[in-house]
């Protein structure tokens, strides 16, 4: 037999080994059909509004935090002015009651200054027996 007489064999199984490998190949890409490209629709649309969601809620927060922020620092400037004001009533009543201007005043009312000054002594100093006797 000669070799002419395998030709159409050996052209028709290179024919069925192309086939058997395409069919291999295409067994290594997974089969993508029309509905698992929508459940994956489906996936991408529900984590996109997932992430619109946290986008918004985190928007949210951030503007409830900035919105304290303004209310803390207005206090802040109020404990401010607060104290401030304190400080000049404290300042006011040091003034008032200030020797020169209690003499002042008193004068003002008609007091006159005292020429002999008496000393009120509440606890008179005790003697005991031992100090008399060993005295």
């Amino acid at each position: 037999m000669a070799m002419t007489a395998f030709a159409p064999a050996i052209t028709r199984s290179r024919e069925i080994i192309a086939t058997k490998t395409a069919e291999v190949a295409l067994k290594l890409v997974p089969d993508v059909s029309e509905q698992s490209q929508e459940n994956r629709k489906y996936f991408a649309k529900f984590v996109s509004v997932v992430g619109a969601f946290a986008l918004m809620f985190l928007l949210f927060i951030n503007t409830l935090l900035a919105q304290d922020a303004f209310t803390l620092s207005h206090l802040k400037l109020e404990a401010k002015m607060v104290s401030d004001q304190r400080e000049a009533i404290a300042r006011q009543i040091d003034s008032m009651s200030s020797p020169e201007n209690l003499a002042k005043a008193a004068t003002a009312l008609g007091m006159k200054p005292s020429e002999s000054p008496v000393f009120l002594i509440l606890n008179p100093p005790t003697t005991t027996p031992d100090s008399v006797n060993n005295g």
